[in-house]
């Protein structure tokens, strides 16, 4: 497991990070969601030890996190580093063997991460020659090549088309299958709802929300309903301890002082007719990401 705890980092006297703590559990998709400057990319450098923090320490199952240890860590940089003159193959193949592997090992893997991204026939092909999608792919392959022990991307999902988006987070769910911790940035809120297990929202410098997706849309559902009746809805106004917000024909949104007042809301809805829907409003994650981060 990571863990990072307390870690603070400032720039010219600006605090970036301040108190940072929050895990990364093994086998679990954990998204890492804040603003652009929220200092995601920061904290994902301390964790691979290529920024030191001011304070706190980045722990690696249960010991300070030190140079062996990361050098088993695999990250891919928003700003793509591999070489656009050179074939991934040969990339992925250098880097393995940077990485311990002997040639025939490391072309083995090699081959074998390229074609499983669907690169099987581009893989003599230049960098430069590839769609800025396969050029993520071939960046994957790369953070993955060794095999690592913790998987860390920055931004993994920035400008893919939806194929190659499904694609990445095959490629995600199998790495953290494989009981790898995966940690991941990403703007793109409804992917980020949809894929990871776990969530960290990070906002002027500490964790304003983490947990999973369910326990926060949980914790801020409230006690709002949406009912659809057989009939008009404007009777609800009338009820006792209930906040009407909005009544459209059959159609109403209530909230009520608590969900343990649920039954009684319907029970009073039976009676009077059909009830088509009677559901809780959750909230998706692009609201609790505004709520929490103003």
């Amino acid at each position: 497991m990571l863990e990072l705890d307390g870690i603070s980092r400032s720039f010219d006297g600006r605090r970036v990070l301040d108190g940072i703590s929050f895990n990364v559990e093994p086998g679990r998709l954990t998204g890492f969601v804040g603003s652009n400057g929220a200092g995601k990319t920061t904290t994902m450098r301390i964790v691979l030890g290529i920024l030191a923090p001011d304070a706190g320490t980045v722990i690696w199952k249960g010991r300070p996190a030190d140079h062996e240890a990361r050098r088993q860590f695999g990250y891919m940089p928003e700003e793509r580093g591999l070489y656009p003159k050179m074939n991934s193959l040969d990339q992925l193949v250098f880097l393995a063997r940077l990485h311990g592997l002997d040639a025939a090992g490391a072309r083995r893997k090699a081959v074998g991460l390229l074609e499983q991204l669907g690169l099987g026939e581009r893989m003599k092909d230049k960098l430069e020659s590839l769609s800025l999608g396969n050029q993520q792919r071939v960046q994957v392959a790369a953070a993955l090549i060794h095999d690592p022990v913790l998987l860390v991307l920055d931004e993994p999902f920035s400008g893919l088309d939806p194929v190659t988006v499904d694609t990445m987070t095959t490629i995600l769910r199998t790495t953290a299958a494989g009981g790898v911790p995966v940690l991941f940035s990403s703007h793109q809120l409804d992917l980020v709802e949809r894929i990871c297990d776990d969530l960290v929202i990070i906002a002027g410098g500490g964790v304003v929300a983490r947990g999973t997706v369910a326990e926060l849309r949980n914790e801020r559902a409230g006690a709002r309903y949406r009912l659809v009746l057989g009939d008009d809805a404007g009777w609800l106004r009338d009820l006792d301890g209930i906040e009407v917000l909005d009544v459209d024909g059959p159609r109403a949104l209530v909230e009520l002082p608590d969900v343990s007042h649920d039954q009684r809301l319907l029970t009073a809805a039976v009676q009077r007719g059909p009830v088509h829907e009677f559901s809780r409003v959750v909230p998706a994650l692009a609201d609790i990401y505004r709520e929490v981060s103003k």
